[in-house]
């Protein structure tokens, strides 16, 4: 957690090998709804054109952000991948429809992956992304964020006290990366017992990686403050 849970230059530098061509992070990230910094971003876009490598970027999550900016990568420079889409601050998920800014040099090799996945993106979705932008949609969003918000302060205020223990707020996303080491020793039997005793279903940290997974559950903020604070009384009642 010293770097929020994001890939730094350090790493990069510390990791990369004669094989490695790129590297890849997401901000805000998914689970931990951190943000990386523009001067850490700027750094590490250093060490991977330092390395000769690719730095992509997943900014899926860009809007959806709190009392935080979050500038796109495409600002550092013109050789750096970004991916985006419409499905989460314009909640068209489902739609498949999304966006790719990468390198001239790289778009061949794109067209040919491309095809292999997809043929083109359907007419009524692009239709749908058009209406996102009208000025009454964004008013719609932006309330909609305002509400995300509320929902991250509200569960985080109701898990602390039970023992769930965050190592940084998150800036972004929907979600809340949690340390249940003070409540138990293995998040996926944890994470089995809520939802078998609570019914409340969570998502143990072994989805996420292999950095002591076992300490870790995450949990999404996609729905409405009531049932957060109903999900809190049926986890409190388990403990």
């Amino acid at each position: 957690a010293g770097t929020r849970y994001q890939l730094s230059a350090q790493h990069v530098d510390a990791h990369w090998r004669a094989d490695t061509v790129a590297a890849m992070i997401a901000s805000p990230s998914n689970p931990t709804g951190t943000l990386i910094t523009p001067p850490a971003l700027a750094a590490l876009h250093d060490a991977v054109r330092r390395h000769g490598g690719t730095l992509i970027v997943d900014e899926i999550y860009h809007g959806l952000t709190y009392g935080v900016d979050a500038p796109t990568a495409l600002a550092l420079g013109d050789d750096i991948v970004v991916i985006n889409s419409f499905s989460k601050y314009f909640q068209m998920t489902g739609w498949r429809l999304g966006w790719l800014v990468m390198p001239p040099a790289l778009a061949e090799a794109v067209e040919r992956l491309a095809q292999n996945v997809f043929l083109a993106p359907s007419t009524p979705a692009q239709y749908a992304a058009l209406a996102a932008f009208r000025p009454e949609t964004l008013a719609v969003l932006e309330q909609r964020r305002a509400e995300f918000r509320r929902r991250r302060d509200t569960l985080m205020s109701l898990l602390a006290p039970l023992g769930f223990a965050f190592a940084t707020e998150p800036d972004g996303a929907f979600y809340l990366y949690a340390d249940v080491s003070a409540l138990t020793d293995d998040s996926f039997a944890f994470c089995e017992r809520l939802l078998s005793q609570a019914h409340v279903a969570i998502t143990p940290g072994r989805d996420f990686g292999s950095h002591e997974p076992e300490r870790y559950v995450r949990i999404a903020y996609t729905t409405d403050c009531r049932r957060l604070e109903e999900a809190a009384g049926r986890i409190a009642s388990v403990l």
